[in-house]
């Protein structure tokens, strides 16, 4: 990198420059990604989060005709849930039922989502029971409320038992209670979702349980897709993140392109001294992946720290998925763009070039 290191101290203020601009674009990348990620765990997490408890399928009832299979539109009867118990492969079936509610903190009426289950039921997290709930973390942030407090359903008080990270769907805080709290209540579960939970082993066979019981069988993590808030926003998200890092790759691939033409004069000269054509490559791309990492870099450790510090405010993942995933991403792509210039360097002729530079 003979070549490549001098330039990047005798041109400082061209590199700091494109420099800067691949540490902005890194920075929103990942802002966007750890964005992402934090908007969708706040639309799925109490439905990702099942496997944890045991659900290793979620059955949904067959959609009308003009829908599709979703959370959305299904509606599985109490029937169907007793017949999913008895298919090959079902080790334990329960009931879910998810109505959209309004709870009562110090008379402050606040917007929640009942999952309202069995009780006792394998999939509700520890400390749901009668009388006791479960709920999620934005409820405490926004309703000031803690584990051990009250907070009333209609007429019905019950307890927090926990606070919970993973409880909320589509971006509402939900409220793991049971089928007594929730009729105490008034929650009104009647023509909203219903779904089945099952607890499957290895010979369970998805296909099969859906000739048999007329039920879609999905697991947690396929039936994400089904939400239809989720699906949108994190399209959306993934299509800017796409766009941006083709800006990068575009962005380092011109200003490399403009670069060699400039020096194409130097790149002659040590051409003329016997320099290997791979050897000129191999500097050029070093040259980059310098660039790239330093500015890549910095835009990521920039990201990162200001995740940290807004992920109170604001849904913020920071991961290794959200802030490294990113910024090798982006470097590689650079590196593809940098590819652009590489043809200029091969083709170019030493005493055509020397003549052209007197």
């Amino acid at each position: 990198m003979f070549l490549g290191s001098r330039d990047l101290r005798h041109a400082k203020g061209r590199f700091a420059l494109i420099g800067g601009v691949v540490a902005l674009i890194t920075l929103l990348v990942v802002m966007l990604t750890g964005l992402a990620a934090g908007l969708g765990r706040e639309s799925v997490a109490a439905v990702s989060t099942m496997p944890e408890r045991g659900v290793s399928q979620i059955a949904f009832s067959q959609p009308a005709q003009g829908q599709k299979v979703g959370f959305d539109s299904s509606r599985v009867a109490s029937s169907a849930v007793k017949d999913a118990a008895d298919q090959p492969g079902v080790t334990e079936v329960t009931s879910l039922a998810i109505a959209q509610s309004r709870v009562s903190v110090d008379g402050v009426r606040s917007a929640v989502t009942v999952f309202v289950v069995e009780d006792g039921s394998f999939a509700a997290p520890s400390g749901v029971r009668p009388g006791s709930v479960v709920v999620g973390s934005g409820l405490g942030k926004d309703a000031n409320v803690a584990a051990g407090d009250s907070i009333t359903f209609g007429d019905k008080s019950v307890r927090v038992q926990a606070l919970s990270d993973d409880a909320s769907y589509q971006h509402v805080p939900v409220v793991w209670m049971t089928q007594t709290d929730a009729k105490a209540g008034g929650v009104q579960t009647a023509g909203g979702t219903s779904l089945a939970l099952l607890k499957t082993d290895g010979s369970f066979d998805a296909a099969a349980f859906e000739k048999q019981s007329d039920l879609v069988a999905m697991t947690p993590n396929d039936s994400l897709s089904t939400i239809s808030a989720y699906q949108a926003e994190n399209g959306s998200l993934t299509l800017m993140r796409v766009m941006l890092m083709l800006v990068s790759a575009l962005v380092v691939g011109a200003f490399f392109t403009i670069w060699t033409i400039q020096r194409t004069p130097d790149l002659a000269v040590l051409k003329a001294m016997g320099a290997r054509t791979s050897y000129l490559v191999r500097d050029a791309l070093g040259q980059a992946a310098i660039l790239l990492l330093i500015g890549g870099g910095l835009g990521t450790l920039i990201a990162t720290v200001g995740g940290l510090l807004a992920r109170d405010v604001v849904p913020f993942v920071v991961s290794p998925t959200t802030t490294l995933v990113p910024l090798v991403l982006l470097v590689v792509l650079g590196l593809l763009g940098a590819l652009v210039s590489l043809r200029r360097i091969a083709t170019v002729d030493p005493n055509s070039a020397l003549g052209a530079a007197r």
